[in-house]
């Protein structure tokens, strides 16, 4: 017997991007939680711990880490109402909906900012697997909880929201958004 993420979907999942699928773990596991082994980290329990750690956006401290650090079950029980909300609306397994979300909305080129002289410059550059995966993830975190904040919807409701957006590659999703302004940004940069 094969073991089912939340003890409901199975982890037959594809990942069709070849430079992150060194990156993403699908080791099947029931709890996905390693107790602090940080190297390959399963998939889920990778957006558990963004999720604890949402952080702020440059210098902009509208959301703060503090509400939601250290709060595994909270997060956790988040997390799994999300994935159940995913599956009513989409109809597909959700451990398949956040992989290609996260496939969707990885970034592949960013700008850096080089000094020459007195100058400052933006190049383009290739975006390394693992900043690409650890990007989508805190962009899909921050995306959800900046329409949970404030507002009606709840941060399951938001979660869901978000990864099925950036599953459909839509631009109603923060990630999918910021991937394409860096695009953008990367290819005026040449």
């Amino acid at each position: 017997m094969d073991a089912k993420l939340f003890g409901k979907w199975p982890y037959d999942v594809q990942v069709s991007d070849l430079g992150l699928k060194p990156y993403m773990n699908l080791k099947p596991t029931v709890i996905p939680k390693t107790c602090g082994r940080v190297r390959n980290k399963p998939l889920v329990e990778l957006l558990i711990a963004h999720m604890m750690v949402p952080g702020h956006k440059g210098k902009k401290h509208k959301i703060t880490s503090g509400l939601c650090t250290g709060k595994y079950t909270t997060v956790y029980g988040i997390v799994e109402d999300a994935f159940n909300l995913m599956e009513q609306r989409t109809k597909k397994n959700p451990l398949e909906v956040l992989v290609k979300a996260i496939e969707n909305s990885a970034p592949y080129e960013l700008t850096i900012s080089q000094q020459i002289g007195g100058i400052v410059a933006r190049k383009p550059a290739i975006c390394a697997p693992k900043k690409r995966l650890d990007l989508v993830m805190r962009r899909l975190v921050q995306g959800s909880y900046s329409k949970a904040f404030n507002s009606k919807k709840g941060m399951t409701e938001a979660l869901a929201s978000e990864l099925v957006a950036a599953y459909k590659n839509s631009t109603e999703s923060f990630a999918v958004a910021e991937r394409q302004r860096n695009e953008k940004e990367a290819e005026g940069a040449r």
